[in-house]
């Protein structure tokens, strides 16, 4: 069934929430605290996991909830701002975020402005054109969102709710607290020590907001080669950069993508059930094998005459020479003016002031797992040790129990769930299980309200009219 016109979309997929009865009504029994009406769900971040999450908890009937993120409308995630792939490296016939709805995909939506042969046409989904359809997404599913709102402080309080403080505003009571603050959400870049002793105004990351065009004429390296390494180098040489030279610890570039190939229902729904040993030999194995540039991303950078791949030469030193920088390899000097470093981002929670009440306390898999030899890998032991709800554990038992009120719906969670929070292909699946596992604990956590409101229960089903009085004995 093919539409024409987001109009004539837009009422399919209100009659198809109709058929589903969906979204389901609202049922969370309502809280007030000290005057203040607390609310059910506060989701931090707005980026294409938010918005699923929160799409996924008001269709199970939790419509009390605020969406908070400090970017303006239309700048939420990193589509429009630091991300610069010229398309996203998904396929496009993956159906992301659209939690089981045909019409919300984003196959829908190209298809009902453009029409059926132009999505024939189309290779892969244009970067801009994938926040156009996360703002329609956005409005079609009702989802709050507040921008221009940075959440400060997540506090535990003693009566069992926690108090987000934003800036400029009163604070807001809540039940339940989801981050979904995208791969830096749980700490920021990771930069090398080496980087640290170079001037600010000579290097950046690629997470950063870059001056491209202040490069154009300049001689830029770049540390890295996965694909916001290639993203960023395109960028430059595009903006005009009169070199660009891109050093790589590894002497050949990874070319499989080790987790596409076993792309499956059964990753998905089954990584979750996999022993500890299990999980972490897995992604050991992918990290390990690191994951290969988009060829698309490559071709943007390798067809340019004055990009160079410095393969097998870490960078071992870097200084700042008069109004430039220095970089050591194995194989000589490099001299130039701006240096991006694309390595990565770390979890710090140090740098998450948001989540400095809960800290120390946070279980990470370091805490409890030992890999085995030859497994070792600091960015795994880095990882929260989550619970099957995205929820933190507590490092201590009973040392902080307002964790088990926040969940981690964000990148770091992959070593617990699968790669359910950071990607498109299976972001429905983790909105969908995140979503169900609120719902149980408020069910449970009201169960004597919704016992009280079933004995008061009276509304009758049967009139008493429905079968004729019958008197006398049987013939």
């Amino acid at each position: 069934m093919f539409v024409s016109g987001l109009p004539a979309l837009e009422a399919r997929l209100r009659h198809d929430l109709e058929c589903l009865e969906l979204p389901g009504r609202p049922w969370v029994p309502a809280r007030a605290v000290e005057g203040q009406r607390v609310t059910d769900v506060v989701i931090i971040g707005a980026g294409m996991c938010g918005l699923a999450a929160s799409a996924a908890l008001r269709l199970l009937g939790v419509d009390n909830q605020r969406v908070l993120d400090r970017a303006p409308a239309g700048q939420e995630g990193p589509w429009v701002t630091w991300a610069r792939m010229e398309t996203l490296r998904s396929p496009k016939t993956l159906s992301g975020p659209c939690l089981g709805l045909p019409a919300l995909t984003f196959r829908a939506w190209y298809e009902a402005q453009h029409g059926r042969a132009a999505w024939d046409a189309l290779g892969k989904i244009p970067r801009g054109q994938w926040m156009d359809y996360l703002v329609w997404y956005r409005r079609v599913m009702g989802v709050p969102v507040e921008n221009g709102v940075a959440v400060q402080a997540i506090q535990p309080r003693a009566d069992g709710l926690l108090s987000v403080e934003i800036a400029g505003g009163a604070p807001i009571l809540a039940r339940r607290v989801v981050l979904a603050t995208g791969r830096d959400g749980l700490g920021g870049s990771a930069v090398p020590d080496l980087a640290r002793g170079l001037p600010r105004h000579l290097w950046a990351h690629s997470r950063d907001e870059i001056d491209f065009a202040a490069l154009r004429g300049k001689r830029v390296a770049l540390i890295g080669a996965g694909a916001s390494a290639m993203d960023n180098a395109a960028t430059a040489l595009e903006e005009g950069a009169a070199a660009l030279d891109m050093f790589v610890r590894r002497k050949a570039l990874p070319r499989i993508n080790k987790f596409t190939g076993i792309g499956s229902a059964g990753v998905v729904h089954g990584f979750a059930g996999l022993s500890d040993e299990w999980k972490w030999r897995f992604l050991h194995h992918v990290f390990s094998e690191q994951t290969p540039p988009p060829r698309d991303s490559t071709l943007r950078v390798s067809r340019h005459p004055q990009a160079r791949l410095h393969l097998g030469s870490p960078v071992q030193a870097a200084e700042a020479v008069g109004e430039g920088v220095r970089l050591t390899t194995p194989h000589g000097i490099w001299e130039g003016d701006f240096v991006i470093f694309a390595t990565g981002f770390r979890v710090d929670l140090a740098a998450r002031p948001e989540l400095s009440a809960f800290a120390s306390e946070i279980r990470f898999w370091r805490d409890r797992y030992t890999p085995a030899a030859g497994e070792e890998n600091a960015e795994l032991s880095d990882s929260p040790d989550l619970a099957p709800d995205f929820s933190f554990q507590e490092k201590t038992p009973g040392a902080c129990p307002g964790l088990a009120q926040v969940h981690c719906f964000n990148y770091p969670a992959t070593l617990s769930h699968g790669k359910l929070t950071g990607d498109i292909p299976a972001v429905s699946a983790g909105a969908k299980r995140l979503a169900e596992a609120i719902v149980r604990h408020f069910f449970v956590e009201d169960r004597e309200a919704h016992f009280a409101a079933l004995c008061a229960f009276e509304t009758p089903e049967l009139l008493g009219d429905e079968w004729p009085e019958v008197t006398g004995a049987a013939a």
